[in-house]
């Protein structure tokens, strides 16, 4: 029997009762099966067209998800799971999108035989325990200077990208580039921002090949006097300042009102003196470059070229942060304050060259950077676009297996032994939680089921002997081999998952499954454009059971 819909008023409405946690799980699950098929190596792509009718071809979840234009509102929050995920760890945000659709998926036979959404709730979370607690037993430590052992681990988080093609090249620049910006900070751990300061610069053209990660950075600037100023300096003396070099006009300079000649050429000798001494204080501490986030005025310009100086004016915050990480330079308020230390002296080359129609300054060769830039050369604009994006996820599974050195294995084994756990202990739970207990360790099956579906193998028969196996053996490495399907130890396939992320999937995955249970009301107060009435309305019931819930919620 269908619930009523309460229409409060013109502008409130609100659907309650059963069907509600029902829509919700519907809506879950379709977000969850629009990328099922995208995940493991033999995944299929999506083509995405986007408003300004370009095209997106990609087996990301993350980029497909936040292309989709969904109007339920349990749909938009999966979408958000994604993109958690993404911000938290970079990579496994198909696998939580999947693994939320199925929590919700087998919850709903329990609502049907009228469990409370608390009771079902309190299992997960019981059951989240204990998933991570099995998870710990079959994680192991890794030595993450081991060069060859990261290489494994990397390729086998990107294998199911678009670049897997291109051998370990992704893989080396991702190691590259976390190596480069990786500070210890001792007791074994390690700070790696790679969103700060590691770079990915794209220019089409070139192959793929050709890319390389920099010992420093690259922007797209050149000097301000290119006939007058060097474009190759080595081991340059490098000044970084957040203030302008040009004349600033006073308030009430604006009117200045002038009664003689001479009053002209006195604004101009203010203007001149003024600027001559901000170089100065620049050029006594004999820099070879000098690089501002603000303007620089032609006269400036002037005084610098004539001491020899090449100078680079409007540089992005982000990217001055990071030339003061690479040479070890501090960004300086005003010029007045300078002081030797704040000059950077460990680059080894400042050079600028043009690549196509543009020029790019590169500060490199640096003694210790800990800020880098990625240079990525390809035949095409949507190459680059999504080798950027596997880039991105091959750098996020780098840094967490340098801040966590544990690793899982992959292939589902690792997803398949905490169900064996779960369904172990299951029989250990008292009471009616017993059954939503045990569900959570069905729901975790999904993911070596999903990756033999995409493989194209007959799933009944490769699920049940993969369930026999980690039934009645001690091997927790067992799990389903992504290419062919084959039922393999992931040991000697070298197919590995960071510890952070699965244990990030858990966690996201169930606490989002709980999250959208316990929803029992959708109240829209989205006001509709309607006719003026002659008088005002009354609250009404309207107790029309065949109202959809999609029409509750406006587009």
């Amino acid at each position: 029997m269908q619930a009523p819909v309460l229409v409060l008023n013109d502008a409130t409405k609100r659907e309650t009762g059963s069907r509600v946690p029902h829509a919700n799980i519907q809506a879950s699950k379709a977000v969850a099966d629009v990328i099922r098929t995208t995940l493991g190596p033999r995944s299929m792509l999506k083509m995405l067209l986007d408003a300004s009718g370009g095209i997106v071809l990609t087996n990301d979840g993350n980029a497909i998800l936040r292309e989709l234009d969904v109007a339920h509102p349990a749909a938009k929050s999966m979408i958000e799971l994604s993109r958690t995920q993404d911000e938290e760890v970079g990579d496994g945000t198909t696998s939580v999108i999947i693994l939320a659709g199925e929590f919700l998926y087998v919850a709903e036979q329990f609502l049907d035989k009228r469990f409370h959404p608390t009771v079902i709730c309190r299992a997960y979370n019981k059951a989240l325990e204990d998933a991570i607690t099995a998870l710990d037993k079959v994680a192991f430590p890794i030595d993450t200077t081991d060069r060859q052992m990261m290489l494994n681990i990397v390729r086998s988080c990107i294998g199911t990208k678009f670049t897997s093609r291109f051998g370990t090249l992704i893989a080396d620049l991702a190691i590259d580039a976390v190596s480069t910006i990786s500070v210890d900070l001792g007791n074994g751990q390690h700070e790696v921002d790679i969103k700060k300061y590691s770079k990915v610069e794209k220019i089409p053209g070139g192959r793929l090949e050709d890319s390389k990660v920099l010992q420093g950075v690259m922007f797209n600037k050149d000097v301000v006097s290119p006939g007058k100023m060097r474009r190759r300096i080595l081991n340059p003396r490098i000044v970084l300042l957040d203030s302008p070099l040009e004349y600033k006009k006073g308030e009430n300079m604006t009117n200045a009102e002038l009664m003689k000649e001479d009053d002209w050429a006195t604004l101009l000798r203010m203007e001149e003196e003024f600027i001559e001494n901000l170089c100065v204080q620049i050029i006594k501490f004999k820099p070879d470059v000098v690089i501002t986030e603000k303007g620089l005025s032609d006269l400036a310009a002037h005084y610098l070229s004539k001491a020899g100086i090449s100078a680079i004016r409007r540089v992005r915050k982000t990217d001055n942060n990071r030339i003061a990480r690479a040479c070890g330079a501090t960004i300086v308020n005003r010029p007045e304050e300078l002081q030797e230390s704040d000059v950077g002296t460990g680059a080894g080359l400042f050079e600028v060259q043009k690549i196509g129609d543009e020029y790019f300054t590169f500060i490199v060769d640096c003694e210790d950077p800990k800020a880098c830039t990625v240079l990525l050369r390809g035949a095409s604009k949507d190459l680059l676009n999504e080798v950027e994006r596997n880039l991105q996820d091959a750098m996020g599974v780098a840094r967490n297996v340098m801040k966590d050195a544990k690793l899982v294995p992959g292939g589902g084994a690792s997803e398949m032994a905490v169900a064996a756990a779960l369904k172990e202990k299951s029989s250990s739970i008292e009471g009616i939680e017993q059954l939503p207990y045990r569900a959570v360790a069905q729901a975790l099956e999904v993911i070596p089921r999903t990756l033999a579906q995409n493989c194209g193998v007959n799933v009944i028969r490769t699920m049940t002997a993969l369930q026999a196996k980690h039934a009645h053996c001690d091997n927790p490495m067992v799990g389903i081999d992504g290419n062919t399907g084959v039922i393999t130890d992931m040991k000697e396939l070298g197919v590995w998952d960071s510890y952070g992320v699965k244990v990030q999937t858990f966690k996201t995955a169930i606490e989002a499954a709980c999250m959208l249970l316990r929803i029992d009301d959708i109240v829209s107060g989205i006001k509709k454009k309607q006719a003026p009435a002659s008088g005002p309305k009354q609250p009404q019931i309207d107790t029309e059971a065949d109202v959809d819930s999609e029409q509750m919620i406006p587009e």
